[in-house]
């Protein structure tokens, strides 16, 4: 089990995407900590039992302090953090309302800075044994290139590419990796959502229709799933990936690699 003896925290732990990496590390002999606004979360499936569930607003600097504080009591150290947790509103700027975009950069952006900074003081506890800790941002496609209304999305993506690669360089000499997973199309709640909704997504229409035509535009002709990101999500959580740091992992089947997104 390439994480037995690893303590790691993910927001957004009970998300589609969250919910595959909790699994996924507890399976590896990991102890987690699943952190997100309730304990329910998007899905029925309960594989990640065995998690320690903490209630946490990212955006709340006081809840995140007693989250971190939670886990110093409880193992001392953590070795891995996974911010995970993230929102998407489907809006052009003209269309969003400063509200929506204060919310959007609140929980994307501020939300990966706080439960980062709180973090620090244990995964360089963590470091002290000789192996680095790993902190692992959440980053997407849309952080490079940009789908139609998605703007305050694609906004913080690209925010969180630029705090990755400054945190990389700041916190390597104390043992820390940071790095970004930067998914393309997931079949998320969050993608269900997008195709029925009346966004730059499904505009109303048929979803089925809508679900075929996102993956045929894709190199793979298809889209992934949560346990594709978990596959890569626990590699770099792990002391194989050991040299890797400060780097934007793309995982979108392709689909940023073309000269265009055609459909053929």
């Amino acid at each position: 089990m390439k994480l037995e003896g690893k303590i790691a925290l993910v927001t957004g732990g009970r998300g589609g995407i969250g919910r595959a990496i909790v699994a996924r590390f507890l399976r590896e002999g990991a102890t987690v900590y699943a952190a997100d606004l309730s304990p329910q979360g998007s899905l029925a499936e309960h594989d990640e039992e065995g998690s320690r569930f903490v209630q946490m607003n990212v955006a709340d600097e006081a809840v995140v302090q007693a989250t971190m504080e939670r886990v110093r009591k409880e193992c001392g150290k953590l070795d891995i953090l996974v911010n995970a947790a993230g929102i998407e509103i489907e809006k052009t700027i003209e269309d969003t309302s400063l509200e929506e975009w204060n919310q959007s950069f609140a929980v994307n952006c501020t939300g990966t800075f706080l439960t980062s900074k709180y973090a620090l003081p244990l995964m360089r506890e963590a470091a002290k044994s000789g192996n680095s800790a790993s902190l692992i941002n959440f980053g997407s496609y849309d952080g490079f290139i940009a789908d139609p209304g998605l703007a305050a999305y694609c906004a913080t993506k690209g925010a969180v590419h630029a705090l990755t690669r400054a945190m990389a360089c700041d916190h390597g000499p104390e043992g820390i990796r940071v790095n970004a997973i930067c998914p393309g199309y997931i079949d998320t709640p969050m993608l269900q959502s997008f195709f029925a909704g009346d966004g730059s997504g499904g505009e109303g229409g048929n979803i089925e229709t809508l679900q075929k035509a996102v993956r045929d535009v894709h190199p793979m002709r298809t889209y992934g799933t949560p346990e594709d990101i978990a596959n890569l999500v626990n590699w770099l959580a792990s002391d194989e990936a050991r040299y890797a740091s400060g780097q934007l992992w793309v995982l979108d089947g392709g689909l940023s690699a073309q000269v265009q997104q055609m459909k053929l």
